[in-house]
This record gives structure tokens, sequence and C-alpha cells, in this order.
């Protein structure tokens, strides 16, 4: 009996690593699908991995999605140049890493909403994927103004910010979020079985 839970738990456990390693490779893989855009004195990257951050959610739940998201981050501040930008620890200090971090928190917020969820429907999904994009503009614009005021000494303003650093990518974001959520439709029953 203690066998056969620990192989379960085993497996679970090997489960776990490969679609968490599975889906930050694909989010750092979006990263380098990207438009850039000029935005003031800087530039932005319109990248794929909100896409992803949001299938992960959709397909993996809760938990999975936020371990995905803190591997791909984790990886990309030790150093290797998986971010649209490169890597490393100093990646902390760029205002633009809040909407890394809106990633960590909009991942886990959009797989609980689904999870609580009593039926599977694009407007219950479209509904959480709307909530984890106000979490990951809100970190993204928060961040933002917390590096350039406390750290840069450069202070941008609330209104600069939206209108040069975030209404670039405002509404190709959210038409992502549409795409998320067909995609995440038609691939939940191909990974019912995988994912319990």
């Amino acid at each position: 009996m203690k066998t056969s839970i620990k192989k379960q738990k085993r497996s679970s456990q090997a489960l776990d690593l490969t679609l968490c390693g599975l889906f930050a490779a694909l989010i750092a893989a979006g990263a380098f699908i990207r438009i850039v855009i000029p935005a003031g004195a800087d530039t932005m990257n319109f990248t794929l991995q909100w896409l992803f951050v949001m299938l992960a959610a959709f397909l993996l739940g809760s938990r999975r999605a936020f371990l995905s998201v803190a591997v791909y981050l984790i990886i990309g501040l030790s150093g290797v140049p998986i971010f649209a930008r490169g890597g490393g620890p100093a990646y902390l200090l760029r205002p633009t890493f809040g909407f890394l971090l809106g990633f960590l928190l909009a991942a886990p917020l959009i797989g609980r909403i689904c999870e609580f969820q009593r039926s599977v429907c694009f407007r219950g999904w479209f509904a959480a994927a709307t909530a984890g994009y106000l979490v990951y503009y809100g970190m993204g614009m928060l961040y933002f103004y917390a590096i350039t005021a406390w750290v840069t000494a450069q202070p941008v303003g609330w209104k600069a910010i939206f209108l040069v650093y975030c209404l670039p990518t405002m509404m190709p974001d959210y038409i992502l979020c549409v795409l998320a959520v067909t995609v995440g439709l038609r691939l939940r029953p191909a990974l019912r079985e995988l994912l319990p």
C-alpha cells in the first residue's frame, strides 16, 4: 500500500516537473517571438509570453501555472538570457521587470478562478483572463513607477507610464486573451486524462 502511494507521488512529481518545465520553455520561447515598439526614450516589446502564461493557467491549474512562471523567472534571473532583453539579476532594476512579475501573480489567479467555476466555458475563462490581464498590467505599472521614482531617480508619471509604455501593447495582449481561451478550450479535452 505504502509502495503504491510512493509510486503515485513520484509519478505526480515527475508530471509536475515535466509540465512546469514545458510551459517555462514555452514562455521563454514566447519572449523571442516579438514586435519591438518605440516607447519614449526606450522601447517596449509585444511578445507571445502572455499567451503561454494564460495557457499554463487554463491547462495546468493555479499551482502548476505559478511554478511554470516561477521556474522561468528563476532561470532568467540566474543569468540565462531568456527574457526579451537578456537575463541576469540586474534585470530586477529594469522598470519593465514588473510585467514579468505580473505574470507570476496573474497565472495562479487565472488558474484559481477557473478552478472555482462550475463549468468550462468561453465566458468564464475570458473573465478569468481579464482579471489576470488587469493584475499583469497593474503590477507592471506599479513596478515601473517604483523603479523610476526610487531607484533610477528619473521618475516617470502615471500618465506617461500608461500612455507610452502600456497602451501600445494593451490591445494586442487583450486579443491574446481571446486566443488563449479559444486554444485552451480546444486543448483541454485532450489533456483531461493527463492532468488530474
